[in-house]
């Protein structure tokens, strides 16, 4: 076991640096609040220790999830300091994790993280439109660690959960008010009659215009939300089961502020999904089969407006009073693995991917008084993509299952197919094969009962879509971007090597990574037309090397006091990228720095959590604290030149800032709790992104091209009282 004073070592000076808090659970224990090797399915496939997988692993467990102060999984991820995370509008995410980022605006076709629902693809890669109300659990696997993904895990996979009638048996009630005209609420019930279980979800929320930490009103920042989750599941014998699982989650009306102070905007977007799945196994459990049939519905509607607009000049020109875009995804999939233990310690799985996916977007537009539009594709050119993807991993347990050998490769074969689009003009239909072959190689050892070591190399790609392969794309400004028939993939290769110390109470898990992203697609201005531009390959990779660190502990066993009912956890999760270029950065003339755009150069998010889980009124008290480290960003925003910025193409220094939540909850009756939660407890007026911040004198932002605002910022103190009951 790891020295009690090396663990306690580490304790205070990664889980204990603000005022102390732990898990209470229900009723009194003794057993430490921490579990120290749990079982994960998202890296393999398959339920397996985390400490016998060769990547990086990040659980954000139910416990978290219902002692968070958040209001999204964007929200939950955040604090959890799994990556980079901004809300550009309460509605829409952009993510980084490991240098894969997705697209600004939440398009999962684009996207260098694979968001995934139950094991399959979310649709979506906007985590703002997903709620937290019905999710059992996330698993984050970071970097293209595993050949059972296709496209899009460059930067790593974010696998949502969602619970059912095993994993959620009872009732629960609860309500929450707060500050800026928040009201939400949920109801769920789940349980097990004979050989079925079911879970049913119900949830919903609003929100007014929040206030900055300056004290401004963000107006058009207001939301609603509105979820239902069903689940029935059927266990056929000891070795068998059937799951069928029905959602649909959405925001509605959230104004879209973004980067152009725009008052006008808003967005509706929605996600919706269906799918069934069969697990089987011989009693000797020598072979088994996983098959899943799914269906996702992924659907946007823009509603924006832009009176004032930046012309090809950079002057103002008149804008639009509408400009209305509709975007739905279709997608039909399925997968079918089926597993062989060829020998003792073996295990062999095999797999067949299929799915199809439409896209298909419309647009309206019409200007303000005295400006005639002509109707214009919309953002998003019609496709079909399908693809089928074969591929086997092996896993070989050798020296009484104290290593674990483990090698991959994926080879998919796709088809993208440009479809007709409205308003496009010269368009070029038609269909373009690719294909990709990844691999994973990796190994662990536990060397101890309470050290173990793993090692891994990894590769992922990302598909072109059509709009990249042949559109004429027309941007929200006017511009226009032309497609290239010749573009590649993107691909990204990995290696990581990671260590775990674990103690009967304590579990420490430390790696050092390098993910080098090739191939980039982006697009390239056409000389002095600065509205139009091509898509291109980027010659120049990011490479982005750094160490992340996990840290958990049960306070009270680990100082060696009696427990009895009370409890105390602390935890640490952080990152520190020490080497994050860009090295297709210089290929800009004016590019200022070599920095990775949108990644945070370190985080930490350190909690705490104390409690008596015994007597009259037992009772919790958590604290956390957030550190997000510089982040650098050619912001999209229309700052002042030169009073501002030096030149449009100018690459801004975010700097760090740090975040305070606090929650406090007790049990007043058997089941019933009151609770009372405060995000950003210091009312810190930031923003990950934006540079024009609300309430700065005078305003960065160039005033002439914003639309009713002349900052963004995020929200300031907000606070919350909630009741919920349990029967």
């Amino acid at each position: 076991m790891i020295p009690r004073r090396l663990s306690l070592a580490l304790t205070l000076a990664c889980g204990s640096a603000l005022p102390a808090v732990a898990t209470a659970q229900d009723g009194p224990q003794v057993r430490p609040e921490v579990t120290l090797d749990q079982l994960v399915v998202t890296a393999t496939g398959r339920p397996e220790p985390r400490s016998e997988i060769a990547g990086t692993v990040q659980i954000i467990d139910r416990t978290m999830i219902e002692t968070s102060t958040a209001k999204s999984v964007t929200d939950l991820l955040a604090e959890n300091a799994v990556g980079f995370f901004s809300e550009w509008t309460p509605g829409q995410t952009s993510i980084n994790i490991r240098g894969g980022a997705t697209d600004g605006q939440g398009k999962d076709f684009k996207s260098q993280v694979l968001v995934l629902m139950n094991g399959r693809r979310a649709g979506t890669a906007n985590l703002s439109k997903l709620s937290i109300a019905d999710v059992e659990r996330i698993e984050i696997v970071r970097g293209p660690s595993s050949v059972i993904y296709g496209s899009q895990n460059i930067g790593g996979v974010i696998n949502i959960i969602l619970k059912n009638g095993r994993t959620a048996p009872g009732t629960l009630v609860e309500g929450i008010g707060g500050v800026w005209g928040l009201a939400q609420g949920r109801a769920q019930t789940g349980g097990v009659v004979g050989p079925f279980d079911y879970y049913l979800g119900v949830s919903g929320a609003k929100r007014d215009d929040y206030f900055a930490g300056s004290g401004d009103r963000m107006a058009n920042t207001q939301w609603n939300r509105m979820g239902i989750t069903a689940g029935l599941g059927l266990q056929i014998d000891p070795n068998q089961r059937l799951d069928f699982s029905m959602r649909t989650d959405g925001i509605y009306g959230v104004g879209f502020r973004g980067s152009g102070g725009n008052l006008y905007s808003k967005d509706e977007r929605t996600n919706g999904s269906f799918d069934a799945s069969y697990t089987g196994r011989t009693e000797d459990g020598r072979l088994g089969l996983f098959a899943q049939f799914y269906s996702v519905n992924d659907e946007d509607r823009f509603k924006w407006a832009s009176p004032v607009q930046r012309g090809g000049t950079g002057l103002p020109v008149a804008g639009t009073r509408a400009d209305f875009n509709t975007r739905d995804l279709d997608i039909l999939g399925t997968r079918f693995q089926p597993r062989v233990s060829l020998f003792e310690g073996n295990d062999l799985l095999l797999g067949w991917d299929w799915e199809t996916s439409r896209l298909r977007s419309d647009r309206f537009r019409a200007g303000v008084p005295g400006n005639t539009l002509a109707q214009v594709s919309p953002q998003d050119n019609n496709q079909t993509d399908q693809f089928h993807a074969l591929y086997i991993e092996d896993t070989q347990r050798l020296f009484d299952d104290r290593v674990t050998l483990r090698a991959g490769v994926r080879q998919t074969y796709g088809t993208t197919s440009f479809d007709p689009t409205p308003y496009l003009t010269a368009q070029v239909t038609g269909s373009r094969p690719y294909e990709a072959t990844t691999y994973s190689v990796g190994a662990t050892y536990k060397a101890t009962d309470w050290l173990a070591f793993r090692a891994g190399a990894s590769s992922g790609f990302r598909a072109p879509t059509a709009s990249e392969i042949a559109a004429d794309f027309n941007t929200l400004g006017g511009g226009r971007i032309f497609g290239n028939p010749n573009i590649r993939p993107e691909t990204s290769e990995q290696v990581e090597i990671g260590t775990t110390l674990t103690s009967g109470v304590s579990r420490l898990d430390l790696a050092l990574f390098q993910n080098v992203i090739s191939d980039r697609i982006i697009t390239r201005s056409r000389g002095p037309n600065a509205n139009t531009s091509d898509y291109v390959n980027n010659p120049g990779d990011v490479v982005i090397r750094g160490m992340e660190v996990q840290y958990e502990t049960d306070m009270l066993h680990l100082l060696g006091w009696e427990a009895g009912a009370w409890r105390w956890r602390a935890t640490a999760n952080g990152n520190y990228n020490f080497d994050m270029k860009d090295e297709g950065a210089v290929s800009v003339a004016t590019a200022n720095t070599r920095r990775v755009e949108r990644v945070y150069q370190y985080q930490l998010a350190l909690g705490t959590r104390f409690g008596q889980a015994d007597g009259p009124y037992p009772w919790t008290l958590q604290v956390q604290g957030v550190l997000n480290g510089p982040v650098w960003y050619n912001t999209e925003e229309n700052l002042l030149v030169p009073a501002a910025e030096p030149y449009r193409e100018y690459i801004w220094r975010k700097d760090p800032y740090f975040l305070v939540n606090i929650r406090g909850e007790v049990e007043v009756r058997p089941g019933v709790r009151l609770f009372a939660q405060v995000r950003n407890l210091f009312d810190v007026n930031y923003h990950p992104l934006f540079i024009a911040i609300a309430g700065q004198q005078p305003t960065l932002a160039d005033l002439r091209f914003y639309n009713g605002g002349g900052g963004t910022s995020a929200p300031g103190r907000d606070v919350q009282v909630g009741l919920q009951a349990r029967f």
